[in-house]
């Protein structure tokens, strides 16, 4: 088992805290391994198997546990006899009905250390999980980005090369790694966890009747990767498949499938008028394999990968992530944390002076001190133009100095 240590070192400062671990993401991004490690970090510091409550709702093991009463009632019966302390984690906690209700006693009666999972983004903000407000903190887990990708398949930095080619075609959802790397049981993997998704985590959870509606808006939203687009868009692209579909429903499906973290919605920012603006944001997935799933491997899809890689790498950062408006200039990313910023234009190759042009040009319309990048796949290009620096894609994700 891979020790993810990015996100056991976040977790760590909060055990034995008197908050609830909650561990939100899209299934199979690594979020029950997470909990196994944690339990083997409590098992070497001498915590006891009969101290650790274990509960995974994936196995049939605990199909009986439906409702919180049942969850609370099999908790209670696990309790040892002796005082001491407990330890409880509850893994894809949404199946279970008004969880809220069993996890917010545990907590005020102070019965066990909690830790829960789920895969639905709206997790904690039903009514019921206002009761918790303020008593837990969440770890969003994502898929493997590219220096993790590296450590399971146990690459050296000097194959990276061959590797980041695997990583934009297959993903990063830590199970291929026991797969053969071959497209076709690869294709056959992600398909299977794309339609889990779909199903389970948007059809069954929102009683969506259309799934084919649903599977074309994702589809067109995976095809248009990097692009600024609107639910109005898409919902006239799809009228003109010669089919009705409303905006509204567009946009219901997008939240839908946001919730269950298969896209993400990044808004535009106008830097200029210091605003966030309502319109033509821009939509990637949660994991690059996805477009592999739904539109192939097409090299015409290049640079949108590469924006949707790049995203992925900033909020694993723990940066909050925005597009760009400086008049009618474009930035792609504008990454935020701690109060500061950092800009981004992301580029497949800078191949002419018109490319460099449209590329270094609008970062240097914007006259503030932040620093500024161009990323691309160039292997040589220089390290700074004008006080915005270059840096390969491949050696930005693997740096830790930006």
């Amino acid at each position: 088992m891979f020790t993810r240590s990015s996100y056991l070192e976040k977790i760590k400062p909060f055990i034995d805290k008197p908050v609830i671990k909650v561990l939100t993401g899209i299934r199979r991004s690594g979020k029950s391994t997470l909990l196994k490690m944690i339990i083997q970090e409590l098992k070497s510091k001498g915590v006891q198997d009969n101290q650790i409550i274990y509960i995974n709702k994936d196995s049939l093991e605990f199909e009986f546990i439906q409702t919180y009463l049942q969850l609370y009632e099999y908790v209670k019966g696990r309790i040892p006899s002796e005082k001491t302390s407990i330890y409880l984690f509850v893994d894809e906690i949404q199946e279970i009905e008004f969880w809220e209700k069993a996890i917010g006693s545990f907590h005020t009666d102070e019965i066990a250390d909690l830790y829960i999972t789920g895969s639905n983004s709206s997790l904690m903000s039903s009514e019921l999980a206002t009761l918790l407000t303020g008593r837990y903190i969440e770890f969003f887990i994502q898929p493997l980005v590219f220096s993790e990708f590296l450590e399971f398949r146990e690459a050296a930095i000097h194959q990276s090369e061959v590797e980041f080619e695997h990583y934009l075609k297959y993903g990063g959802f830590p199970g291929l790694h026991h797969m053969e790397f071959t497209d076709d049981v690869i294709k056959q993997y992600l398909d299977a966890i794309y339609n889990t998704v779909i199903l389970k985590d948007v059809v069954a959870r929102n009683n969506i009747r259309d799934v084919h509606l649903l599977e074309r808006i994702i589809r067109f939203i995976a095809d248009n990767v990097g692009n600024i687009t609107t639910a109005k868009n898409i919902s006239n692209f799809i009228k003109s498949q010669h089919l009705k579909v409303s905006v509204d429903t567009v946009q219901n499906y997008i939240k839908w499938s946001m919730n269950a973290f298969i896209i993400h919605k990044v808004p535009r920012y106008d830097i200029r008028g210091k605003a966030q603006l309502e319109l033509y944001e821009k939509y990637f997935l949660s994991d690059i394999g996805f477009i592999y799933v739904l539109s192939g491997n097409k090299f015409a899809d290049i640079s949108g990968k590469l924006e949707n890689v790049i995203f992925l790498e900033l909020i694993h950062r723990g940066y909050a992530v925005e597009i760009g408006k400086w008049n009618q200039l474009e930035v792609d990313f504008i990454a935020s944390k701690n109060g500061k910023k950092i800009y981004f234009q992301v580029a497949y190759l800078l191949s002419d002076e018109k490319v460099i042009s449209r590329e270094f040009g609008s970062l240097m319309q914007i006259q503030d001190a932040y620093p500024k990048y161009v990323l691309s796949m160039d292997k040589h290009f220089g390290d700074d133009l004008n006080g915005i620096k270059w840096m390969n894609i491949k050696d930005f994700l693997l740096s830790k100095d930006w």
